[in-house]
Parts: C-alpha cells; sequence; structure tokens
C-alpha cells in the first residue's frame, strides 16, 4: 500500500502498534504528538496539583517523549505540535463551563471531536498527508450500498472506543485509519513487546489529563480562582432539606456524602444552576423512560426517517440498552428504552447503534 500517513501517537503502546502496522502495510508513516496539557495546570498550586508519581492520565511530559522514542525506533520523522491554546479553551472552559452550569460534561469525547479529529486532523490535511490514524479500539468500513463511511465497534469488546468517536463526519472517516481496531489488547501487547517498544507494558491512560487525581470541584474552583456557592438541597416538590457545598461537588445518582438525613435515603436526582439548588429524591425518582438529545451527528444515515428499534449507551462504561430511537427535530433524538434506566445524566453522550454499526448520537438534553 502507499500514501502518507500522520499518526497521532500518545506515548502508549495502541497508538504504538497503530504507527508500527501502518509502517509494514508500506505506508509512508510520520508520528506526531499533541501537546495538550500545560503542566502548570497539574503542578501549579494555584490552580492545581496532584502526586505525579501516581498519575494515570495521557498528554504528560514522559508521554511526549515515548512516543518520540518509538517514533525513533520505528525510524520515523515525528513532530510536536502544540495545540496548549486550543485545548484550554475547547476542553478545560467547556469542561467547567458545563459543569459550572449542572450539567455533566464528556471531556474525553470533546478531545476527539475538538483536538483529535479537528485540529490534529485538519494540521495532517494542511500539511498534504492523505491520512491521519490514531490508536483507537474501533474500525471503519464504506459501505458501497449507501456510499457512506461506517463507523464500527472495535472487535475487543473490553476495549471498544466507538462511543467516543460518534461525532466523526464523513470526511475525516474517509480520511481516517484505526490500524488496531480488528486486535484485541493482548495483541497489541505481543506487538509491541516483539518490537521492544518502551511502551509495551505501559498502563493504558484512566484519568482525565488535566485533572489526574480526579478531584473535580477542586479543580474547577482553583481554576476559575473562587469556591462554588452553598445552595439549598430541597426534594421533588420544593421542600429545603438542607445545604449543599456547591453544585459541582454532585453528580447524579449520588447517595453518599449529602450529609441529610431521611427515612430512606436521598439521592441526587437534579442540579439547578439557576436557582443554585440540588434536588434530592427516592432511588425510584432516578429513573428515566426517555432521553432526548441535541446537537447530533448522524454517521451511517442522513435522517432518521421512521422510529426504529435499536441498542444505545448513555455512559462509556456500560451495557448497551435497547430502545426505539426517532428524530423529533433536524438537531435532536428522542429515544425511548425498552425498561427504564438510571442517573441518565444532562451533558452526557447518547450514541445509538444498530449492531457492531454506530448510527449517531448526541449529548443529552432532556431526561424524563
Amino acid at each position: 500500500m502507499s500514501g502518507n500517513v500522520l499518526v497521532a501517537m500518545s506515548g502508549g503502546v495502541d497508538s504504538s502498534v497503530a504507527a508500527i502496522i501502518l509502517r509494514n502495510q508500506g505506508y509512508n508513516c510520520r508520528g506526531a504528538t499533541m501537546k495538550l496539557v500545560d503542566e502548570n495546570l497539574i503542578t501549579n498550586n494555584h490552580i492545581g496539583k496532584c502526586n505525579l508519581k501516581y498519575r494515570k492520565s495521557c498528554c504528560s511530559l514522559a508521554d511526549i517523549e515515548d512516543a518520540r522514542s518509538v517514533a525513533y525506533s520505528l525510524e520515523m520523522p515525528f513532530n510536536v505540535f502544540n495545540f496548549t491554546d486550543d485545548f484550554r479553551t475547547n476542553i478545560i472552559e467547556r469542561f467547567v463551563r458545563i459543569y459550572c452550569e449542572g450539567s455533566t460534561p464528556n471531556p474525553c469525547i470533546d478531545c476527539n471531536r475538538f483536538m483529535k479529529f479537528d485540529k490534529f486532523f485538519q494540521r495532517g490535511i494542511d500539511l498534504g498527508f492523505d491520512f491521519i490514524a490514531t490508536g483507537h479500539y474501533a474500525r471503519i468500513e464504506y459501505d458501497p450500498a449507501t456510499g457512506r463511511y461506517l463507523l464500527k465497534k472495535g472487535l475487543d469488546v473490553s476495549k471498544d472506543q466507538s462511543y467516543v468517536l460518534y461525532m466523526m463526519t464523513q470526511f475525516q472517516l474517509s480520511r481516517t485509519f484505526f490500524p488496531i481496531g480488528e486486535l484485541n489488547k493482548s495483541e497489541v501487547r505481543d506487538i509491541a513487546q516483539k518490537y521492544n517498544l518502551v511502551t509495551a507494558d505501559k498502563n493504558d491512560s484512566q484519568d482525565i489529563c488535566f485533572v489526574p487525581d480526579g478531584d473535580y470541584a477542586s479543580f474547577i474552583e482553583r481554576y476559575i480562582g473562587k469556591e462554588s456557592e452553598c445552595g439549598d438541597f430541597i426534594d421533588k416538590n420544593g421542600k429545603k432539606l438542607g445545604r449543599h457545598r456547591g453544585i459541582i461537588r454532585y453528580t447524579i445518582g449520588q447517595r453518599k456524602g449529602l450529609g441529610i438525613a431521611g427515612a430512606a435515603p436521598y439521592y441526587v436526582c437534579a442540579k439547578n444552576a439557576k436557582d443554585n439548588s440540588v434536588i434530592l429524591g427516592d432511588d425510584c425518582d432516578l429513573y428515566s423512560e426517555y432521553v432526548e438529545a441535541a446537537d447530533i451527528n448522524l454517521i451511517s444515515c442522513e435522517r432518521i426517517e421512521t422510529p426504529s428499534k435499536i441498542k444505545a449507551k448513555i455512559r462509556y462504561r456500560q451495557n448497551e440498552i435497547s430502545g426505539t430511537v426517532e428524530q423529533i427535530e433536524d438537531n435532536k433524538l428522542r429515544v425511548k428504552f425498552d425498561s427504564k434506566q438510571k442517573s441518565a445524566a444532562i451533558g452526557q453522550a447518547l450514541v445509538i447503534y444498530d449492531g457492531e454499526t454506530i448510527v449517531g448520537g448526541g449529548t443529552i438534553c432532556k431526561c424524563y
């Protein structure tokens, strides 16, 4: 095979093996890493810090050096693209804003949407590359019957990342490779070990890269330079139950740490940034039969013309849910689940599946 490929190398084992596969297939490859996070965001007392020894997120300076080492060992040219300003604007500040609005953002989806398949993708096109490639566990196929590129699940079900890629456009899919999409993780590790890569035994990243200690509320307070305002816990009828320590400290479905006693356990059912209230209820109040999603992107079709039986996810790490989807507006989907679902959260992604194929998805804007 021939063609010039810009390989997004995160410094992990998956993107390292993606580069090996493409190089061995005869592509002319160049590795590149995005510098996204200003390390001061993590180590500076003014904004936030954690023990970097235990950091399990991506995008560190050590990750960049690992990516460089792998590229050089494969005799591939290597670049670092500094996108820290774009990352701060499109990912960090978006995360902070949405959290403060009372919703639950997914910065990993936003990073794929605005950084990998916008900034990085466009940089590759501008530099004259025919394709870009990443180490995602997903697959791309062309359907000659419809003339559309399809996004499909990775064959390793435990590592499938199609959920975070639902925003990809037809043009992006037509110019992207996912070389490890048909491999399982153990096969990827074996290939890396065969080539003695420094990333062969490296752990997978788990945390949000700019909040590696997982304390979102503290990060947000340090970032905006003030403490979250206290407000009222109320029940679904508006009755005051107590005081909360700021809506950014609570998540939908949360039970522990509320400090409110009742005849039965209370759960966080909703957050209202307008009056700075956190709504508490019973376990049964967490269940939704319907979710609606806006800002949609459809991949396998131009439009969902009639209500259709599908499977869906409302969180990354969950089993698929059976239901019926319909497109109720040009930019809005509604799914009725076959059985009510617990803790659907505004701001998370609704992703629709037809077997192994991703139909599309959007951002949850309503649950009822």
